[in-house]
């Protein structure tokens, strides 16, 4: 029942997504712009044990006009995850979730065993070319086959791959890019963008934007 309903959820939700269905050499389609996902869409979350993994990377694009006040990346990553704890726990997911910082009091008891969730191989999430119902690479499979051997109930891991920040008209936008792994069959279930509103200077507005659009997304209520 979980493969079908990762599956579907895969296809039925593919806003912003690559295509379902096929092999990843059939599967190439480019991403469209990000949009907005509609409240609920991803509900089916919800009730599921999902890991979510911190922040993986950031980047400014070009042509972004308020670039200079972005400050360190790194912190801004660490920002945003710290808004989607506070935004998914205000939908009351604080309880069935596995959050960045309970990843990383897994590791620290467990560091001869467990993989660092801040350093793990996401690169490949990154690529364009990644497609729904595809093999995750090593040694990405085998880091989180590991890492949720310690949150047995756990048949989910939501990966913030990527935070693009990026020119809207005249202002500027976070936009970031989430996939969806089931960590057991080391496959990819969905690929998705979530854009921010835009704001004509850089703050706080930027990654809350976000962190709430994805836990309206996600909420079941």
């Amino acid at each position: 029942m979980f493969l079908r309903f990762a599956f579907a959820f895969g296809c039925a939700f593919a806003i912003s997504t690559t295509a379902c269905g096929g092999s990843a050499g059939q599967t190439q389609t480019q991403a469209p712009a990000p949009r907005d996902l509609p409240d609920h869409s991803l509900s089916g979350l919800a009730a599921q044990h999902v890991v979510l993994l911190p922040t993986y990377s950031a980047r400014i694009a070009p042509g972004l006009a308020w670039s200079s006040a972005v400050g360190r990346l790194v912190d801004v990553q660490r920002t945003l995850d710290a808004d989607l704890l506070s935004a998914l726990d205000e939908r009351g997911l604080r309880k069935a979730w596995i959050f960045p910082e309970d990843l990383a009091q897994s590791f620290r008891r467990n560091a001869s065993y467990s993989t660092d969730p801040y350093a793990l191989a996401e690169d490949p999430l990154r690529s364009p070319m990644l497609a729904v119902d595809q093999r995750l690479p090593e040694p990405l499979a085998s880091q989180l086959r590991t890492l949720i051997a310690l949150h047995e109930d756990a048949r989910l891991v939501l990966a913030p791959v990527e935070l693009r920040l990026e020119p809207a008209g005249t202002a500027g936008r976070g936009v970031l890019r989430l996939v969806l792994i089931d960590p057991r069959m080391s496959v990819t279930r969905w690929i998705g963008e979530v854009a921010s509103d835009p704001a004509p200077a850089y703050g706080p507005v930027i990654s809350a934007s976000i962190a709430s659009k994805l836990a309206n997304a996600v909420s079941a209520r």
